[in-house]
């Protein structure tokens, strides 16, 4: 007989052997020494390919004590084995039966314990494999637990949501496709095993009005704020084409399904999420949790309102303005943030709030609430830091719109507010220009608009026309707001006669000299003439050097630009006189029309 066989049969019989010496025993008299030489002499049938011959023992009726009691001994080696052979093994069928078999027999919470060891050690790539192939036996386990079974769901998906957070959530159609860890397959098995639980607490709560155990529900609600903040929150969840079921959407709508079935849906979605945190006595617990429902509960949001998650569910009694208000909390929490999937998310649900809304409706008094205050400012730094283009684009169009659904108190407020904290001169630009076109309706439509005319205007002006440092402002780091400035200040005094003063410019006008023109004339001339000498410098150097491409540094604007031939110097150094040339010609023409409109006044006077 081949020594190796040998070894092997003797792994079995020495099984056979502490069987039958056990079966002869009380199950109170089992020692610790005959539960370490079944664990070895299990494991080692199981590591040399006996699994038939221990699945045969393991359904023997007479073992039945005997594997209730110490079975459980085997996950551990019984998982290694499973892994370590192929999908068509038959040594592969016979492992996943005896695991089958132990769920039945097994002491639960023994073996409630050594399966969730199990999961608590896995890591990397087998995460995903471990959980799915362990979720059927842990199930069945729970199933049959008698006390603490709450607890002990809870603490099931709390560990294996634990194990998942780690890895990296497919976010483009190729790595959805391919799911090469499994993470999209075992977030719908981990709801499927979630499934039964539901069902109970749904029963529970339909057979009885006053339902009072509140244990599995939480621990339900806990697994869902999880799943929303991960993998959810971070997910690409537009449908996409070419992907007939998104996993990833099937798991949202799965996640929706059990808040609405537990009837937590609809108040998780009105939750003002400082309401209902735990009470943690150490602070920093109380932080973390705080966030961690912030960013589930935004989640949940952009589920409802863009996706549609659910929204047959949603009670359309509330107006668009109150929708608005519940979901700007949601929307500073997600703009926030600086990964792509959680602003575009953010972005998305702030739009699609304002979009419910009709222009010139939503009332000044909302600007009281702090996050109509925060949010503008939130997505103005991603219209002006956040790397990713499409992005920084959509944030401008937000911006517009919500602009446009106020009235014009409410836009005048906001946009003394964004010219006050924005720190941007291409954003303080852009809203000049906006104050510019609410001008021109208010002068050209009988609306009776105040706030756009008269003293209430003047006092904006205040804001607009003037440079932030006097004549030492950086002219060219300011030139789009300069530029928007003296275009306004141009469309007030074609627009406005002095007669009229409708606009109140007029009046103003020697403080918006003052603060204005003549800082800006100096300002012009000190600029210029510093940009001239320094392109005098570089032409002598690049003389004395018979080179144009020595490479060097240049500051413009207070920034240190990238190392640049003498040639791209000269023409950074133009391109910046050019910019001066322009604002020049546009002031000049500027106070040609204010000496024209004097002059005219003063002559219908004499």
């Amino acid at each position: 007989m081949p020594e190796e066989q040998s070894q092997t049969i003797m792994a079995v019989d020495e099984l056979q052997a502490i069987i039958q010496r056990c079966q002869i025993l009380e199950e109170i008299d089992f020692k610790g020494e005959d539960f370490n030489l079944f664990q070895v002499a299990g494991q080692k049938c199981l590591e040399d390919g006996y699994a038939a011959q221990l699945l045969e023992i393991i359904q023997n009726e007479k073992n039945k004590v005997i594997i209730k009691n110490m079975g459980w001994n085997l996950i551990s080696p019984l998982v290694r084995c499973i892994f370590m052979y192929k999908q068509e093994d038959d040594k592969r069928e016979h492992c996943l039966k005896i695991l089958d078999q132990l769920a039945q027999l097994c002491n639960p919470k023994e073996l409630f314990l050594g399966l969730l060891e199990q999961i608590e050690q896995t890591s990397g790539e087998q995460v995903c494999q471990t959980v799915m192939l362990l979720l059927q036996p842990l199930q069945t386990v729970l199933l049959k637990l008698q006390n603490k079974k709450a607890y002990s769901v809870g603490l099931s998906l709390a560990m294996i949501m634990n194990q998942l957070t780690p890895l990296p959530v497919p976010y483009t159609k190729q790595q959805i496709q391919e799911d090469k860890l499994g993470l999209c397959q075992c977030c719908n098995a981990v709801v499927h095993f979630a499934k039964p639980f539901v069902n109970e607490v749904v029963k529970n709560m339909e057979e009885s009005s006053e339902y009072n155990d509140m244990e599995l529900k939480e621990e339900l609600l806990k697994f869902c704020m999880k799943s929303l903040k991960y993998p959810l929150l971070t997910a690409q969840l537009e449908q996409l084409e070419g992907i007939e079921e998104h996993p990833l959407r099937h798991f949202a709508t799965e996640i929706i399904d059990i808040l609405w079935n537990v009837r937590e849906l609809i108040p998780l979605l009105f939750l003002h999420r400082k309401g209902k945190s735990p009470h943690w006595e150490n602070q920093e617990f109380a932080d973390i949790e705080q966030k961690n429902s912030a960013d589930s509960l935004a989640c949940l949001s952009y589920l409802m309102f863009v996706q549609h998650f659910g929204i047959d569910c949603f009670p359309m009694v509330f107006s668009p303005s109150y929708l608005l208000q519940c979901n700007m909390m949601h929307v500073e929490v997600l703009l926030k943030r600086t990964e792509e999937s959680m602003l575009s998310k953010g972005l998305d649900l702030f739009e699609s709030s304002l979009l419910r809304m009709e222009d010139n409706s939503l009332l000044h008094k909302y600007l009281e609430f702090r996050d109509f205050i925060d949010v503008p400012q939130d997505l103005v730094k991603v219209m002006t830091l956040c790397p990713i283009e499409h992005l920084r684009k959509k944030s401008l169009n937000i911006l517009q719109l919500f602009i446009d659904k106020f009235d014009a108190e409410g836009k005048y407020t906001l946009f003394r507010c964004l010219l006050k904290t924005s720190n941007h001169a291409g954003v303080e630009g852009y809203i000049i220009k906006n104050i510019k076109d609410q001008i021109h309706l208010a002068l050209t439509k009988s609306c009776g608009n105040t706030w756009f005319t008269g003293h209430h205007l003047v006092s904006l002006l205040d804001l607009v026309l003037l440079l932030p440092e006097g004549a030492e402002t950086d002219l060219l780091q300011n030139s789009d707001r300069i530029m928007a400035s003296l275009n306004l200040l141009r469309y007030l005094v074609i627009k406005d006669c002095e007669s009229d003063n409708q606009t109140g410019v007029w009046t103003a006008l020697p403080k918006i000299e003052q603060n204005f023109l003549k800082p800006l004339h100096v300002g012009l001339n000190m600029s210029k003439a510093h940009y001239e000498a320094e392109i005098k410098n570089k032409k002598e150097n690049r003389r004395e050097t018979h080179s144009s491409n020595t490479v060097c540094s240049l500051t413009v604007s207070g920034e240190k630009m990238p190392a640049m031939t003498t040639e791209m110097q000269l023409q950074v150094l133009h391109s910046a006189l050019f910019t001066f040339d322009l604002i020049e010609s546009v002031l000049a023409r500027v106070e040609e029309l204010i000496e024209l409109k004097i002059k005219a006044v003063m002559d219908e006077n004499s």
